[in-house]
């Protein structure tokens, strides 16, 4: 029973704690029909993304919730993610919040890191659950419980994220709010990521084996509700930013929205 709920819905005890594959960087429009373009296994995403140019860093503030999850083995989460690599076999690092009951065995919002060397398909975890991600602060933990979530219609509680990598020692560090450096991610982890990231992603990410099926699920993205012009009401990402070759964070040169579920 307790090997059970270990493994939970991972097929086996090495892959607790790693995301199934998915291959995010195959992107379906609202127009295209071909079912080949459909490539994103048991995910939604909600998300901005920038490409074009060489990125080593990408901040953004992100507004916290405490989002509905209906099953112990789905999550949702509001994060940045930087990638590089073949859509299949892409690397990947990404921090931010998450409600995930299958991991943590409750459904409060904590902050979270994830790595990934090879898709999701043979390497990478969350947090601290196997070698990669370093902590080095003593104030906040990587995997903690965020307590301030907002009540709907309240102030906001602000998740300020900067990941930026070290042009000496080409780890990536992970910075909470403005002053303090949780932990780094080791060069030595990565291929092609261990130089530069060819995208920047920022937005919302649910796991669920039943998206895309009849019934769908209630588990909720960002704060659950539409977005609405002038309101506070829905979840969102602010004031992000991005650095390139010249060490200086800046807006993104060009940018475009991205959804597995228009009709959502």
């Amino acid at each position: 029973m307790l090997r059970k709920q270990l493994i939970n819905y991972k097929s086996s005890i090495e892959q607790f704690g790693r995301k199934g594959p998915s291959f995010p960087h195959h992107y379906k429009t609202p127009n295209e029909d071909d079912a080949s373009n459909v490539l994103l296994v048991n995910r939604s995403f909600a998300v901005l993304i920038t490409e074009g140019f060489s990125y080593n860093g990408a901040k953004a503030d992100i507004k916290v919730w405490n989002p509905y999850v209906e099953h112990d083995d789905e999550y949702s989460s509001s994060r940045i993610a930087l990638k590089t690599g073949h859509y299949k076999n892409y690397e990947s690092i990404e921090a931010g919040w998450i409600v995930n009951p299958s991991l943590y065995g409750d459904r409060q919002t904590r902050i979270y890191a994830y790595w990934t060397a090879g898709g999701s398909n043979m390497t990478g975890c969350f947090d601290l659950l196997c070698p990669g991600f370093v902590q080095t602060s003593n104030e906040v933990a990587i995997g903690g419980v965020i307590q301030s979530i907002p009540d709907p219609g309240g102030l906001p509680w602000i998740l300020t994220l900067y990941i930026v990598r070290d042009t000496s020692t080409s780890n990536w560090w992970l910075q909470y709010q403005e002053n303090t450096y949780i932990g780094y991610w080791p060069a030595e982890l990565f291929g092609g990521l261990s130089m530069i990231a060819e995208s920047v992603q920022w937005g919302g990410e649910k796991y669920s084996s039943r998206v895309g099926h009849p019934g769908h699920t209630q588990t909720e993205m960002g704060s659950g509700v539409m977005s609405r012009i002038m309101t506070e009401s829905s979840g969102w990402t602010k004031r992000m930013r991005i650095r390139d070759n010249s060490l200086v964070l800046k807006y993104p040169q060009w940018v475009s929205p991205y959804t597995t579920d228009y009709d959502c």
